[in-house]
């Protein structure tokens, strides 16, 4: 992989409290620029802390208590926050999961995205809304110069959508996290967001940070995948390698529980029990509780995420041996 437009090293987020409880635990990952990383794991598991994380948007009671975050080459997480407010929105975006939410009800779709232009790039009135015109056809909307016009509430679902997809756009950023991005909308509107965003990523050069708990999107959009498990890593390698070859029990449950065209079961494959709560975690490996492989050495003694074939890392004891 090329140098890193994203290096996330050893982070950790807490829940500030008289005891602190760990939200991330020594979460290390990188994005390259013009890849699509997926974030994937079940509710509770950290994927949008990860992402807020980075954003520097955590808020009380949740702070980040170690690691480092690094953007092409500068070290953000210490960064002041004035010079902070300059990067989110200009190099760094977010699209959020509710569209409803992430515009603003009383404005245009129009006025939003003009300001959004003119906050970030040395554009006057005109120029921007030429270059919001241009961005709302970008994202696919039909009639875009008219449009502008509209408000939130008279777009679907879908549509809206790629508004706020234009608006993350709007400021050029070379980093994009998609925070559950298709969650709220139908499985036709949701190929067609994931297309999107894979020939934006593609077209212009960006890199991409896809959290979703849908692995069916994995496989149609990331080139890498990160499995989180309770705050902390379980595996993280290519899409092909980890889909074909899962080697974590915790992504082999997930994988089978996608379902196969054509197949026929009474009932789709389960991971029992549920994530525990991070004030219950165990002592050893999180995910022992629910492993079907789980051994002594399981239950006492927490795996790292090791280097394996293929480009993978893995934080399992079957994989070491034990």
């Amino acid at each position: 992989m090329s140098a890193p437009l994203l290096d996330i090293r050893d982070l950790s987020v807490e829940l500030a409290r008289t005891a602190p409880l760990k939200v991330l635990d020594g979460i290390n990952l990188q994005l390259a620029p013009g890849e699509i990383l997926g974030v994937v794991g079940e509710s509770g598991a950290g994927k949008s802390v990860t992402g807020a994380a980075v954003m520097r948007l955590l808020t009380r009671p949740l702070r980040q208590s170690g690691g480092e975050i690094w953007f092409d080459g500068t070290r953000i997480d210490t960064m002041p926050e004035a010079r902070m407010q300059k990067l989110r929105g200009k190099e760094i975006a977010m699209i959020f999961q509710d569209p409803l939410t992430a515009l603003n009800p009383v404005f245009t779709v129009g006025q939003q995205l003009i300001q959004t232009i003119r906050q970030h790039l040395p554009l006057d009135h005109a120029a921007a809304r030429a270059r919001a015109a241009d961005l709302l056809r970008e994202v696919g909307i039909p009639s875009a110069e008219e449009r502008l016009e509209n408000y939130p509430h008279e777009f679907s679902g879908g549509m809206r959508q790629r508004v706020v997809i234009a608006l993350a756009l709007a400021g050029e950023p070379r980093l994009i996290i998609a925070d559950e991005p298709t969650t709220a909308l139908d499985v036709s509107i949701q190929a067609q967001i994931i297309a999107l965003l894979v020939e934006l990523t593609r077209t212009r050069g960006m890199g991409v940070v896809l959290i979703t708990h849908d692995m069916g999107v994995i496989a149609e959009a990331c080139d890498r995948v990160a499995v989180l498990y309770a705050g902390r890593l379980a595996e993280v390698g290519p899409v092909r390698e980890v889909l074909t070859a899962p080697r974590h029990p915790y992504s082999r449950g997930l994988i089978a529980a996608i379902p196969r065209v054509g197949a026929r079961l009474a009932m789709l494959p389960q991971i029992p029990g549920t994530m525990p709560r991070i004030d219950a975690l165990p002592p050893g490996c999180a995910f022992a509780p629910r492993c079907p492989f789980v051994m002594e050495h399981c239950k006492t003694h927490r795996p790292e995420a090791t280097p394996r074939a293929g480009g993978v890392q893995v934080a399992c004891w079957l994989e070491e041996g034990q």
